[in-house]
């Protein structure tokens, strides 16, 4: 690929400053022909044009440097003071020798030497100056971020392996810096404020740092990081950054977390420092007590064993190492309570650590987007599942399975669904998504967008968790679903605490109102059934009737249940 200057047909401008009439025909005989050229006969002059055109319309000056009015060196002097001017490339011309050294250590980029018997060579040298002078707009452009100034991640990281390459004998700290509810912070004041408070947390930073060998960068959308000399001040120094950056003009007040990953490893990358101090810092999220958290033995246990869950899963999938467990519903509303449905519930059987517990490796996949494989994986095997069971009893057992928020922005979730009823020969009502209630608190709009098409194409939808989450009951009357799932909380103490039972008998009373039935979880004891029934409550789950158990275990209870009928 050909070099921008090289293709590009537009014209670059050069400014000739120079007082002698036959010096300036000579420099634009030599520069017509590659170049727009205009022409000033002294400093002042020079100075009134730039002023008048702007910073940016000449790609370069050539300057005389003894003129009348005002001399070149004078012009430099003023070039260099204007934040507007200071980057304009500027070539002196003289016969002086001596003075060129001076002219370079006033800002100028080249010289040419009296008097201008070489034409190629003032080309070449004009050519030359303007690419670099272009290709650092172009760098610099890039290097740092428009709003704050500091480093961009690219730039960033590169320095800071610059730094370790040149001072490999200096401990260092990672530390990162994060906005607390920044989102929340655009929305309700506006993008301006935002980039506001993003100024005044980089300007902390410069004035809490100030005189030490600091490298900082702004990489993403609220992360600040830090990379700077290992001190058992700096976490002084970060309070004092929160300090300063805590609170803007108005009600308008700002938290920022930090996690410090001290006296780094130099040993591995730079990224997986900061990974670390990262980690730290998302500790912390949504503690109001604790401000700053360091990346220690623990932590980074946590994170070697969180790091080989993640690099093990696909290896477990293949394996069939992820069992699928059911745990079955009973319909109480009759004289009998017979099974009606079942939950597929996911379990990770790994061959070195053992059964992992849902409650790690599913959080951990839903932070990292893995889930959706984790949910892929088990809506196949539920469904292959269904259609064994009907064939081997002559019943189908409808099968609940969860829905992450991550499926519900799937573009191709819909297809998916199908392609997997089509495989097994079952029906839409025979596997029903679960979809938990803070996922409708998150993005109400496309869960609700996304449920009342599945809904439309005959799928079941229920709501899990409800209680647990931040539903108003005003959204609770625009959301698609056909079941809702009663939390265990709310179950656990319905015997003994009255306030369980009239927040049960409240919930069951919204159920009534939106006309769907209700699942209870986490009954274990036939007290708390009856109450659940004589509430009015429909259906139950819990290890009353069954913990959640391998297929062929669930299979004795299908056979009671065809005994029975």
């Amino acid at each position: 690929m050909e070099d921008f200057s090289a293709v590009s047909s537009i014209r670059r401008r050069v400014l000739v400053v120079e007082d002698e009439l036959i010096n300036r025909e000579i420099l634009g005989a030599i520069l017509s022909n590659d170049y727009d050229v205009d022409y000033a006969v002294n400093g002042q002059e020079a100075w009134d044009l730039i002023k008048e055109k702007g910073g940016s319309y000449y790609s370069l000056l050539l300057l005389d440097l003894l003129m009348p009015v005002l001399s070149g060196s004078e012009l430099l002097d003023m070039l260099r003071k204007e934040p507007e001017f200071s980057a304009l490339p500027v070539i002196v011309m003289t016969a002086d020798r001596a003075a060129e050294v001076k002219s370079i250590r006033q800002g100028a980029m080249d010289f040419i030497a009296k008097p201008y018997d070489m034409p190629e060579v003032i080309l070449a040298r004009c050519e030359r100056i303007i690419r670099l002078c272009e290709d650092s707009k172009i760098i610099s452009s890039t290097e740092r971020d428009p709003v704050t100034g500091l480093y961009c991640r690219e730039y960033f990281f590169e320095y800071v392996r610059r730094m370790d390459a040149i001072r490999n004998d200096i401990a260092r700290d990672a530390l990162v810096l994060d906005i607390d509810h920044f989102n929340l912070i655009n929305d309700m004041y506006g993008r301006s404020v935002g980039d506001n408070v993003l100024r005044r947390v980089a300007d902390a930073i410069r004035e809490v740092f100030r005189g030490l060998r600091v490298i900082a960068g702004r990489l993403e959308g609220d992360a600040f990081y830090v990379y700077c000399p290992h001190d058992e001040e700096n976490p002084d120094r970060i309070r004092k950054v929160q300090e300063l950056a805590g609170s803007l003009e108005g009600d308008l007040r700002v938290r920022l977390r930090a996690g410090i990953y001290p006296n780094a490893d130099m040993s591995i990358e730079p990224e997986a420092r900061f990974d670390r101090a990262k980690n730290a810092c998302d500790r912390i999220r949504g503690d109001y007590i604790s401000e700053i958290a360091s990346y220690d033995r623990e932590l980074h246990q946590k994170s070697v064993y969180n790091e080989k869950l993640i690099r093990d899963m696909d290896a477990a999938m293949s394996r069939g190492d992820f069992k699928v467990y059911y745990q079955p519903k009973y319909n109480i509303t009759g004289d009998r309570p017979y099974l009606s449905s079942a939950e597929a519930l996911v379990r990770w059987i790994h061959p070195e650590l053992g059964m992992i517990s849902p409650g790690v490796f599913i959080p951990l996949f839903e932070q990292n987007g893995l889930i959706q494989k984790i949910d892929n994986y088990v809506w196949n095997l539920a469904a292959a599942q269904i259609k064994i069971w009907r064939e081997k009893y002559g019943i189908t057992i409808p099968v609940s399975v969860n829905m992450s928020r991550i499926d519900v922005f799937d573009p191709h979730l819909e297809l998916k669904l199908r392609q997997i009823l089509q495989d097994n020969g079952i029906a839409e009502k025979d596997l029903m998504l679960e979809i938990t209630e803070s996922a409708y608190s998150d993005n109400a709009q496309k869960v609700t967008e996304v449920t009342e098409n599945l809904r439309s194409r005959g799928f079941r939808i229920e709501m899990d968790d409800f209680g647990t989450g931040y539903s108003s009951l005003n959204m609770i009357t625009d959301i698609p679903i056909d079941v809702l799932k009663l939390d265990m909380k709310f179950v656990r103490n319905i015997e003994k605490n009255e306030k369980s039972r009239k927040l049960v008998d409240l919930i069951l009373g919204i159920a009534k109102c939106l006309r769907v039935p209700v699942v209870a979880e986490g009954v274990e004891t036939a007290s708390q059934m009856d109450i659940l029934r004589d509430m009015g409550c429909q259906i139950i789950q819990g290890y009353y009737f069954s913990r959640p158990v391998p297929p062929e275990e669930f299979e004795e209870l299908i056979k009671k249940e065809v005994e029975n009928k």
